[in-house]
Parts: C-alpha cells; sequence; structure tokens
C-alpha cells in the first residue's frame, strides 16, 4: 500500500485564515457596513484614510492589498458618497491624493467601536501575550507569501 499525500483541513492555516477572515468580514459587513452602503475593501480604505491622513491613491494600493483599478473604482465611488475628496498631489501632476471629507470620518469614528469589539470578540480567551505573537506572525507569513509572488 502507498502512502497519499494527507491534507487535515481543520488545521491547516489558509483553511483556518480564511475561515476567520470569511466569519469576520460577515460580520463586520451585515452589523457595520452595509447599513452605511460600504464593502469591505471601502472599509479598509477610509480605515487607512482614517488612521494615516490624507495619502497617494498609489500608496493605498500597497497599504490595503486592494489591486490599483479596484482601488480607482471604489475612490470614485467614496467620493460620490461624499465620504473622500481627491486632489492632484502637489508633488508630482500625476498623483492624486485622497483625504477623508469631515463626512467621512464621522462615518469612519462610527463603526471603529464595532471594529475593536469585533476584533475583542474574536480574541476571547486569548491571552494579549498570543495576540501580539498572532497578529506579528500574519504580518511575517503575508510578507514570505508576497516576497514569492
Amino acid at each position: 500500500m502507498t502512502d497519499r499525500p494527507q491534507l487535515d483541513l481543520a488545521n491547516y492555516l489558509p483553511y483556518l485564515v480564511n475561515r476567520l477572515g470569511g466569519a469576520l468580514v460577515a460580520a463586520m459587513t451585515d452589523k457595520a457596513l452595509a447599513p452605511s452602503d460600504l464593502t469591505i475593501d471601502m472599509w479598509r480604505l477610509l480605515a487607512v484614510l482614517s488612521y494615516r491622513g490624507a495619502q497617494r491613491q498609489v500608496d493605498l494600493v500597497d497599504m490595503t492589498s486592494i489591486e490599483a483599478s479596484t482601488v480607482s473604482r471604489l475612490v470614485t465611488r467614496l467620493a460620490r458618497m461624499g465620504l473622500v475628496t481627491r486632489k492632484r498631489s502637489e508633488t508630482s501632476n500625476r498623483e492624486v491624493v485622497i483625504e477623508l471629507t469631515a463626512k467621512g470620518r464621522a462615518l469612519v469614528e462610527r463603526i471603529i467601536p464595532f471594529a475593536h469589539k469585533l476584533e475583542q470578540i474574536a480574541a476571547a480567551g486569548v491571552p494579549a501575550k498570543d495576540m501580539a505573537v498572532v497578529k506579528r506572525s500574519l504580518r511575517r507569513m503575508f510578507e514570505n507569501t508576497m516576497r514569492r509572488k
């Protein structure tokens, strides 16, 4: 009898990450984003702009892991919704800078407490020290994966 390759899905990192991520995205979308007609990718953009201030559109691609063409479409939608503004960069006519409007900032500030609560729910029973290791490890794994592309 030959040994066949085995894979225990219940203990397979990509499955575990995807399962958790899917559950978190679904909860975030249903409870906090859908009432404001936001998608999870729109939320990522708004969250980055809230935390880091105005950003070049090209930098938002790296900060959110969203494709450039998708970022462009989402920024257009967010601008139509009155949540962000777009302006040409002062340093380069080819670059566009995106910034939250007062309406966008107010919306993000209403959603952030739910985002924190969702993280607390997911991390319940996990010591803070272990959560720091999990987050650091996930960032490292992402970096490892991106280097191999």
